[in-house]
């Protein structure tokens, strides 16, 4: 049976010349990179080796990268980081009702701290109103944190503008860019971020690594304790195969993000015109200021886990949301928060596409997908009593 994998948001298979860039340190040149002799050298160099890659990906310096496990240690490093270095000065955070949770359960521990958080609202599309983020900034601001774009309906923000208030204010910005690095442009070089998150195997490269930019001069505590480790600022023994294999991901990303990206539009493109031929069904997140990979559609009528369901015995794989919450229950807070029904919510469908999408594998959705459509409403209640 043809198998079609559509769910590179969830996560990425490691690219070839990744594997090969990591395999030699976990065997030949294994050595801790805090211990001097050559050993320890030569692992020393391949981490900052790779700094230098992760660096230039989004116009960084060397020194303003600190590796991570992953996309939520570094949220939770950015947000706790700087609310715990700077609570002297205030403790009002600000983000967004669609972040990821890695963004809002940080939030809401430290709301158990002492701290407010105000959670924007978003329009129908997912979108920031930057205006919002302006009203929303008190004397006791220290941090803003909006994501540059969903991970579930693939909108993208308007980091720039809320940046430039943000800075304007004196107030930190941190944004989660772990759906957007690697796949769309990046210059912190001009963008007012203060902190930015990033993870490895949303780019092909592997799991259990990420990094957080943190602008030189931010006020930011450690969040991991013990070692001196990443200049101070990140505790424990790097995982020096998985750092290698996150700069050779991002090198090669910086190389192809362009031409993969008008690629992937096309075929993005292409299915939600069809999909949306299907009676009763609606796009998720913004038209045209999207993620070039992102498909998000509302199937009325019928539950996306039975769609998910009736797609994998047909040999593809997507999914109805977040990975980090696909086993949750719940409607997606991200779809509610666009002002759908729960029953809409859960009619959601997400195809995410990536470097081993072709047009047949579009095609064969396409042929497919209807069919299940007709199918499960013809057992929906919900169908029958419309």
């Amino acid at each position: 049976m043809k198998r079609i994998y559509m769910d590179y948001a969830a996560t990425t298979p490691t690219h070839p010349d990744v594997v090969k860039a990591m395999k030699p340190y976990f065997a030949d040149m294994f050595g801790n990179p805090s211990s001097i002799h050559s050993f320890g050298r030569e692992s020393k160099e391949a981490i900052e080796q790779a700094r230098d890659k992760v660096a230039n990906l989004v116009g960084a310096r060397n020194e303003e990268i600190v590796f991570t496990s992953g996309g939520t240690e570094s949220d939770n490093f950015a947000i706790k980081g700087v609310a715990d270095a700077n609570k002297k000065k205030g403790s009002h955070i600000i983000t967004s009702a669609i972040e990821h949770h890695a963004v809002i359960e940080p939030c809401k521990f430290l709301e158990t701290q002492g701290f407010k958080v105000t959670y924007l609202p978003v329009d129908e599309y997912g979108m920031v109103n930057p205006g919002d983020v302006k009203k929303a900034i008190t004397d006791k601001t220290i941090l803003i944190s909006i994501m540059h774009a969903n991970n579930e309906i693939g909108t993208i923000e308007p980091i720039e503008e809320i940046g430039k208030i943000a800075s304007e204010k004196g107030i930190y910005f941190h944004t989660d860019a772990v759906q957007t690095a690697g796949h769309i442009p990046i210059n912190l070089k001009e963008l007012p971020v203060d902190l930015l998150s990033m993870s490895a195997h949303k780019l092909y490269g592997p799991k259990g690594v990420g990094a957080l930019y943190i602008r030189k001069g931010v006020q930011i505590v450690s969040f991991m304790h013990g070692g001196d480790q990443e200049h101070r600022r990140r505790a424990s023994t790097e995982n020096v195969p998985g750092i290698v294999g996150f700069g050779k991901a991002a090198e090669i990303a910086k190389s192809e993000v362009e031409e993969e990206r008008k690629r992937l539009t096309v075929l993005r493109d292409k299915l939600i015109k069809n999909i949306l031929q299907i009676e009763n069904t609606r796009l998720n997140g913004h038209p045209s200021l999207r993620l070039p990979n992102n498909v998000n559609v509302s199937v009325e009528f019928i539950e996306g886990e039975s769609m998910l369901l009736n797609l994998d015995l047909m040999g593809i794989a997507g999914s109805t949301g977040s990975a980090c919450t696909s086993s949750a229950l719940e409607p997606s807070h991200v779809l509610l928060a666009l002002g759908l029904s729960p029953e809409v919510a859960h009619a959601s469908l997400r195809l995410t596409l990536g470097s081993e999408t072709t047009a047949g594998d579009v095609d064969y959705v396409l042929e497919v997908l209807p069919g299940i459509v007709k199918k499960l409403r013809l057992m929906s209640p919900l169908y029958k009593k419309k």
